[in-house]
């Protein structure tokens, strides 16, 4: 082993040095390079810092660099960040996005344009006028739609989401605000009244008739009662006329 040579290492180092730090690392660990100045010094990192990829070999697993405008990479030829400024789109960084998609600056990647979609019209409205359906002829009515898929910022916007038209009805007289009530309400006093007249009377008529009742016992009771009157026939004597 050469003299610059330790086996003695600290942070996973299997082999290092004083001047370049880690030589190889322990197993499973991955070996890069970090600049510090004009100075590289070997690390062994349990994964590949941003920017980096990590490859296993047999002998070695190393760090190696993506490509400048990645930020973070599978592989060198295939990027899932990119660096600000870039959208990323099939593991590649793009200044600008192909034809048919647009850059989504929230996610910064490339993503399919959407257009807006509504739903099926509503049936027509009753024709109204001035918010009433009575007392006019020609009148409005209108049908709504919604949105269902909202449009992407490159996306066909969205159309109008309620139409209206003329129409046409039969004439009607519009019932005055609260008469229907009133009727209601007169209906039900007036029959309230005449069950409370019937039941007056009613009362009135069993008040009459005990009250009668009551003179007609105690004209029985102060009046003296009546003799019977004699038969005449019985009480006459015959007559003796022999003599």
């Amino acid at each position: 082993v050469h003299p610059n040579v330790s086996q003695g290492c600290q942070g996973g180092c299997a082999t290092c040095s004083d001047y370049n730090g880690c030589l190889s690392c322990k197993p499973r660990l991955f070996f890069v390079l970090e600049r510090i100045g004009m100075k590289q010094i070997g690390v062994c990192l349990s994964s590949c810092p941003s920017g980096y990829y990590g490859t296993r070999y047999p002998d070695i697993n190393k760090c190696a660099k993506c490509k400048a405008d990645c930020d973070t990479c599978f592989t060198r030829n295939f990027c899932t960040k990119c660096k600000s400024g870039f959208y990323l789109y099939s593991g590649k960084c793009l200044e600008k996005c192909p034809d048919g998609l647009e850059a989504n600056n929230h996610t910064m990647e490339c993503t399919s344009i959407v257009h807006c979609e509504t739903s099926e019209w509503s049936p027509w409205s009753p024709c109204t006028k001035k918010g009433k359906t009575c007392g006019f002829k020609r009148g409005n009515e209108v049908r709504v739609r919604e949105i269902v898929q909202h449009p992407s910022a490159r996306g066909n916007p969205c159309p109008a989401t309620s139409e209206s038209r003329k129409c046409i009805v039969q004439r009607k007289r519009c019932q005055k605000e609260g008469k229907g009530k009133r009727n209601r309400d007169e209906k039900r006093k007036k029959s309230n009244k005449d069950e409370s007249k019937e039941t007056r009377q009613e009362s009135k008529g069993r008040a009459a008739r005990r009250q009668n009742r009551e003179q007609r016992e105690n004209n029985n009771k102060t009046q003296p009662k009546k003799r019977k009157a004699p038969n005449k026939e019985q009480d006459l004597a015959p007559v003796d006329t022999a003599h």
